[in-house]
């Protein structure tokens, strides 16, 4: 049951690691919109809301993923270890 848990969560994180990764190849690029932009940022924004309040943007640069990211290593890796 253990492991079951464990790959679901790096399941998890994983394809948040993706989401992110789109969400600011997407934010270079400045797309129109879509379903699928419109799905990865309703899937990421409640994530990065709150570092955003915490770290506002510096020079112009969300640095919210990268802090998200790092996180969600820092969590991963602490699971696996349990």
């Amino acid at each position: 049951m253990e492991s079951l848990l464990i790959n679901f969560i790096r399941l998890f994180v994983t394809v948040l690691w993706f989401l992110l990764i789109a969400r600011v190849v997407l934010s270079w690029t400045n797309p129109r919109g879509g379903g699928l932009v419109a799905f990865i940022y309703q899937a990421t924004e409640p994530m990065l809301a709150p570092i955003r309040r915490v770290l506002p943007p510096t020079s112009g640069i969300d640095w919210s993923p990268l802090i998200l990211m790092l996180l969600l290593g820092v969590i991963l890796r602490v699971i696996v270890r349990i």
